[in-house]
């Protein structure tokens, strides 16, 4: 696997199920809308009055599952990670990204308590169960960066 391949497979979904842990470890998941940079981070928008931003100030730790969800197409990524709130300039160069993906994105700046997440991953697991036997490829942060 290339780094442009799992790039062009999770790029090739526009929704993904993000997943936090609230401060009672109840799990908590929620389908976003993101994008992926080519350093394998995930930006998405949402509130900051919904359960996954309260959950991810208290605890950082982040997944999601991407892809799996379309017939006849059964690849997946699972994704582990730490999320933060970019400021400054790393926030606009997210956001010029995210808003050509989502061209609704800069009418959503007026909502009250709308909030920018960025995700960093430590751990992706890609699995094609279209081959048999399914190809399943794990990488953590290192093995990424090193990507071909």
């Amino acid at each position: 696997m290339t780094r442009q391949e799992l790039l062009m497979m999770m790029r090739a979904h526009r929704y993904g199920i993000q997943a936090s842990v609230s401060s009672t470890v109840s799990p908590q998941a929620a389908v976003v809308g993101f994008i992926v940079t080519d350093d394998f981070e995930l930006f998405f928008d949402t509130l900051d009055t919904t359960r996954k931003m309260r959950n991810l100030r208290q605890n950082p730790k982040i997944a999601f599952v991407i892809g799996g969800t379309i017939e006849p197409d059964e690849r997946t990524v699972q994704y582990e990670g730490i999320a933060d709130e970019p400021k400054g300039f790393e926030l606009e160069r997210l956001k010029t990204i995210y808003f050509h993906r989502f061209p609704d994105g800069p009418e959503r700046q007026t909502w009250p308590g709308l909030v920018y997440i960025r995700a960093r991953p430590f751990w992706i697991r890609y699995s094609d169960f279209n081959l048999a036997p399914p190809a399943i490829v794990e990488l953590d942060r290192d093995q990424l960066a090193g990507l071909p």
